[in-house]
């Protein structure tokens, strides 16, 4: 029951915002690969860019040590995501 405890409320916050984070990082992932070359040269864009690969990167760099790539996918997105699923169910229900 979320809201019981207040722990359990930051920790369903924190692993939503997680979860979005690692979504924005594989859409503009995708964006980068199929429209246009590289990160974002300059301004507000690359810093944002920066940003989030500086956030999502200690969870993604560990993963792809065990989840070998497949081709030019980067699996290891995938399986934050269902270990964020799993860890939202079981704390949040």
């Amino acid at each position: 029951m979320v809201g019981a405890n207040p722990v359990e409320g930051i920790l369903c916050f924190l692993l939503t915002v997680a979860w979005w984070l690692l979504l924005i990082r594989a859409v503009v992932s995708l964006i980068l690969a199929f429209g246009r070359r590289g990160a974002p040269p300059s301004g507000p864009l690359r810093t944002a860019h920066d940003l989030l690969i500086d956030v999502t990167e200690p969870v993604l760099r560990p993963l792809r040590r065990i989840v070998p790539p497949a081709g030019m996918l980067d699996l290891s997105i995938l399986v934050a995501f269902v270990i964020i699923l799993v860890l939202q169910i079981a704390i949040c229900g």
